[in-house]
């Protein structure tokens, strides 16, 4: 055997040793080539990186450094989201284009999703999603080309909603954007537009109660329905649905560890997204928030509702006209990157 082969393989068993996780076997075997969905930058370096959380829960990273990055210290972004997503899709395609423009970033699986680590798969929770942020923002203030002082968010999606929970209780994190964000608290608790009635949302708690009931009896783990397939869209589908469908499903966005392109999330995830509202302290956020969000999306209210609550003048909602929800996961020519870029690079100065 070569030794740049054995090199590797040492590489990987150290990794295995000091992450301590696989969904299959126990041991944790990373990803190193390249698996993104989306193409990758010649002027931007990656590699992948681990991180612990306060919960013991190793998580998984990439993170991208611009080629020119010099000597000086850098301001630098967490990144994470869409809900069900990996760092494979829409958060390293936003980490890599900020990258480019000069900043450190880094793309991380939530912890139990991915790459990252929890022996129960596909797990939601508010508080510990939340802690994964602070978690990679602990990463960021070790690294020697970081400037501690000039660290932000960016979060999509569900993770908008987290990343927002992240800034107001994380006093670190001197910036957040957030795009085409969803509040999973809310959505879980009371349905799209706040339709579910207060006799649905119990009856859907004695349910998922029941069910881990059965889990505990049965030693089992039920799973959500996943999204339908392509060939599975119908005419009544809603447009919602088809367009989640056409980036997780197809070419556009499969990933085979994203949970929104497979099996489901764990289905009594939803009790504690259920009674833990993850907005309740957005005005208490102090640092600099700019939310992103589509004209045509189904979800511009959560941003909306959201911008409503928080306070200061350095604070700003931008809709894209004509934009759909998922117009913002990978349309590099709908998503606002300049201003995204121009937000930070102003208040990470």
């Amino acid at each position: 055997m070569k030794l740049s082969s054995v090199l590797l393989v040492l590489s990987v068993v150290v990794l295995a040793v000091f992450a301590g996780w696989c969904p299959h076997n126990g041991t944790m075997m990373l990803t190193h080539k390249w698996d993104k969905v989306f193409a990758q930058n010649e002027n931007v370096m990656n590699h992948k990186v681990t991180f612990m959380n306060r919960y013991g829960v190793t998580l998984v990273g990439d993170l991208y450094l611009p080629k020119t990055k010099g000597n000086a210290k850098m301001p630098a972004i967490v990144v994470a989201g869409p809900f069900g997503a990996v760092k494979e899709q829409v958060s390293g395609l936003y980490a890599q284009q900020m990258a480019e423009y000069g900043f450190v970033t880094l793309a991380f699986d939530p912890s139990f999703t991915g790459e990252s680590g929890g022996k129960i798969r596909d797990v939601a929770s508010p508080d510990i999603n939340t802690e994964d942020f602070s978690a990679a923002v602990d990463y960021l203030t070790t690294l020697p080309y970081v400037d501690a002082n000039k660290i932000g968010v960016l979060g999509i999606c569900g993770f908008g909603g987290f990343a927002l929970n992240a800034a107001s209780m994380d006093t670190r994190i001197k910036a957040t954007v957030t795009s085409t964000m969803y509040d999973m608290t809310r959505v879980t608790a009371h349905g799209y537009n706040d339709s579910l009635s207060p006799a649905e949302l119990y009856k859907q708690r004695v349910a998922l109660n029941s069910q881990r009931t059965l889990d505990a009896k049965f030693k089992t783990i039920a799973k959500t329905n996943p999204l339908p397939n392509i060939n599975e869209v119908t005419p009544d589908t809603p447009q919602f649905v088809k367009d989640y469908v056409l980036y997780y499903k197809t070419k556009l966005g499969y990933h085979e560890r994203s949970v929104a392109s497979n099996r489901g999330w764990n289905t009594t995830s939803a009790l504690s997204l259920m009674t833990m509202p993850i907005l309740s302290y957005a005005n208490t956020i102090k640092s600099a928030v700019l939310m992103v969000h589509g004209e045509k999306a189904h979800s511009r209210y959560f941003s909306e509702d959201a911008f409503a609550k928080l306070r200061g003048d350095n604070k700003e909602l931008l809709i894209i006209p004509g934009a759909n929800h998922t117009d913002l996961y990978y349309r590099t020519d709908v998503i606002p990157f300049n201003k995204i870029r121009k937000f930070f690079e102003k208040y990470l100065q």
